[in-house]
């Protein structure tokens, strides 16, 4: 087991376990009673590639409960960062939703998963369409200096049950101008789209219904889905993952992956139920 690096009287701020990295928890955000994001320092040797995911854990007693989390941080970051719901009785999120600074986390050594641009074929206007906390591999994606320079145009989607749960993806559009890397690029190339479905909201409405009725795109005035140029990633519920993959297979879309890079991604790993009731 080693320490990288370590301070007289305290564990480092990562410990090499071996099968897991032993993180230390940076930051905490609650965003609302049911969401929040955490930070953690990175192990120096970790690499990730935007949209991918990772197992999480706490140690406890016996073997650690784990979890699939998408990286929500660019992967150039200091840190590695997670946008997680709670859940009661989660056998992950019920303790996890009460870290704080200073406590630990597992972090899995491999990331992975087919949200990533290598599975998706060129294009020109890129479609992040996410629900919950489905847009966690879409934060770390418009953080992405290549991902501005592989499309002329992205549009990131984000639909929640209430405002008040558009809180991160809105603080993330907004902070992009500030950025280091796509500051400059990201005003001039990035749409932001929100929804809500059991509010009035600016746009009210399944993701899916706005896209089938024509009023996401009357809304951020572009023309609807072309198979030749558009390229889609989609992460959320269930329901909604299945919706939208017979709308763009029914438009001419095929499925890519890492193998054989397509027009649109799912992310498998969260397909068998609720991305937002995953933990």
């Amino acid at each position: 087991m080693t320490a990288l690096p370590a301070t007289a009287g305290r564990p480092g701020p990562v410990i090499d376990t071996g099968a897991f990295f032993d993180c230390e928890v940076t930051h905490v955000r609650h965003y609302t009673g049911t969401l929040f994001s955490f930070r953690t320092a990175r192990p120096q040797s970790f690499r990730f590639r935007a949209g991918e995911f990772v197992m999480i854990g706490l140690a406890g007693e016996g073997r650690p409960t784990l979890r699939a989390y998408s990286l929500a941080g660019a992967s150039w970051d200091s840190e590695l960062e997670f946008y997680s719901i709670k859940v009661d009785g989660g056998a992950l999120t019920s303790r996890l939703q009460h870290i704080r600074p200073g406590d630990r986390v597992l972090v899995g050594r491999k990331p992975t998963g087919t949200l990533v641009l290598d599975a998706l074929l060129p294009g020109k206007r890129l479609f992040l369409i996410a629900t919950g906390t489905g847009v966690a591999p879409f934060a770390s994606i418009v953080r992405e200096p290549d991902a501005y320079a592989r499309y002329e145009q992205i549009i990131l989607t984000h639909t929640c049950h209430t405002s008040a749960e558009l809180a991160y993806s809105r603080e993330l559009a907004a902070g992009l101008e500030r950025d280091p890397l796509v500051g400059e690029a990201a005003p001039r190339q990035l749409t932001c789209f929100a929804s809500v479905t059991r509010e009035d909201g600016p746009q009210t409405g399944r993701i899916t219904d706005l896209i089938r009725s024509g009023l996401f795109f009357q809304s951020i005035r572009q023309a609807g889905f072309d198979p030749e140029q558009d390229r889609v990633m989609i992460c959320g519920s269930l329901a909604m993952l299945e919706e939208l993959k017979d709308i763009f297979e029914g438009l001419g879309f095929a499925e890519g992956s890492n193998a054989r890079p397509g027009g649109f991604v799912v992310e498998k790993a969260f397909s068998d139920q609720p991305r937002t009731k995953r933990a």
